[in-house]
């Protein structure tokens, strides 16, 4: 079957630049990177950035299968992830609010050796699927961007358009904050910014959790 790829060259654009801006915007996998990155060093920044585009294919995969319209339409279905989401979210906060591990900086400019890179991989990825902003974009994407006749491959190269954007981001971030000047910086006043991350976290798990959307 031949496709003239150039009429979906209009919703590929539109595809790349809303999923570049969903990738920078800030929100709680922002946060989770941020929180990794800072107390436990760039591997585990990275990994968390891994797990967060890795999370995307899970939205991609019940968006093109056509479950991102039944979610949408169902209240009881939509209220589950994000309360999962919320319940995370404050969980994550709390424990970084409640946080007294020392950050140690070593010559591989590397953080704390306590968070393993399978943990800071789980953890992106748990933060991504259960997040409710990456719900929303993906059921507004794939029931008002995509067109339901887009073929199958085409909607798996969105989906590896919206990973890539993650991943690239995230890893961005994570070696920029990672960085040994900003690693001291952030030693000097760990507890200050435990405190800050999680309240931040948990400030998102209550946005989320009382939100009507």
């Amino acid at each position: 079957m031949n496709i003239d790829l150039a009429l979906y060259l209009p919703e590929l654009i539109s595809v790349s630049v809303i999923a570049i801006f969903m990738a920078i915007s800030p929100g709680a996998d922002f946060v989770m990177v941020t929180r990794n990155s800072i107390f436990y060093g760039r591997s585990a920044g990275l990994y968390s950035s891994l797990g967060v585009g890795l999370a995307v294919w899970v939205h991609v995969v019940y968006s093109i299968a056509g479950l991102a319209l039944i979610i949408s339409k169902s209240v009881i279905l939509f209220s589950i992830v994000k309360y999962l989401g919320a319940a995370y979210l404050i969980y994550m906060g709390w424990k970084t609010f409640r946080s007294n591990a020392d950050l140690t900086i070593d010559q591989n400019n590397e953080g704390d050796k306590t968070l393993s890179n399978f943990a800071a991989f789980k953890i992106g990825f748990i933060s991504n699927v259960l997040n409710v902003k990456t719900t929303i974009f993906f059921l507004s994407l794939f029931t008002q961007v995509v067109n339901p006749e887009t073929p199958l491959w085409i909607q798996i190269i969105y989906g590896a358009i919206i990973s890539l954007a993650h991943i690239l981001w995230f890893s961005l971030v994570s070696i920029f904050l990672s960085h040994p000047v900003l690693l001291k910086k952030f030693q000097q006043c760990k507890s200050t910014v435990e405190k800050v991350v999680g309240g931040i976290l948990m400030g998102f798990g209550l946005k989320v959790a009382i939100s009507n959307q």
